[in-house]
């Protein structure tokens, strides 16, 4: 089936097939987190982006991925993003990564130390699949998106709750919008190409290239 990235709680997963590696996205709980698990496809190597809640529903994910769970990144703080974290964990002995500066809340919410704080430009492996740290802070201050570039092909981005269709998350004051969208900017919009795939902590799909022509209403509007 075609990958369109469409998923809703309770419902199936949806699978993408790359060359090097499988992208399963599942949405859970009752705010309809989206949930995604990156297995490589040389080793079975596999990393879950938000262990955000129903860890019975993410396990059933991870196994259909393979038998193996490695890392659980956590994309930031904020509670709805990690309530299946400690679970997760438990179960399958996953390490915890999450962005430096949300690392202290993470382990003081879940009781799940962070083995692994990640800076900006920073390379998480999944077997023989390299994925890039891209820090965007404003939403929360340790808020990160993972990178991963097809060989020869385009990038794939899991943004978070920082990058939305129609628009960058959620900020509390003027100076978090403006770090945000300048992250976003001079992060995402500037360094990766139109198509670019954008995976979100919610919600549907989009590319880079459908959310570029709208970057300076968002900035005259402010959110």
């Amino acid at each position: 089936m075609t990958y369109t990235g469409d998923v809703r709680a309770g419902g199936p997963s949806a699978v993408r097939v790359l060359d090097e590696l499988e992208i399963r996205k599942a949405a859970v709980g009752p705010m309809d987190n989206n949930a995604y698990l990156l297995t490589c496809r040389s080793d079975g190597s596999q990393v879950l982006v938000d262990a955000a809640d129903e860890p019975d529903r993410l396990l059933e994910l991870v196994r259909e991925g393979s038998s193996t769970l490695d890392t659980v990144v956590t994309t930031h703080r904020h509670p709805d993003h990690l309530r299946a974290l400690e679970s997760l964990v438990a179960v399958t002995g996953a390490s915890s990564a999450a962005g430096a500066d949300d690392a202290a809340a993470i382990t003081e919410a879940t009781d799940v130390p962070v083995t692994r704080r990640l800076h900006d430009g920073d390379v998480l492996h999944v077997g023989r699949v390299e994925l890039e740290v891209v820090a965007l802070r404003g939403h929360t201050p340790g808020s990160i998106a993972l990178a991963y570039r097809e060989p020869g092909g385009r990038t794939h981005l899991f943004t978070g709750d920082s990058l939305f269709p129609g628009g960058v998350g959620r900020t509390t004051s003027p100076e978090a919008f403006d770090q945000l969208l300048g992250d976003v900017v001079t992060r995402v919009f500037d360094r990766f190409d139109d198509d670019t795939w954008v995976y979100p902590g919610h919600g549907r799909d989009t590319t880079l290239g459908a959310e570029r022509p709208q970057l300076e209403e968002w900035r005259a509007r402010r959110w």
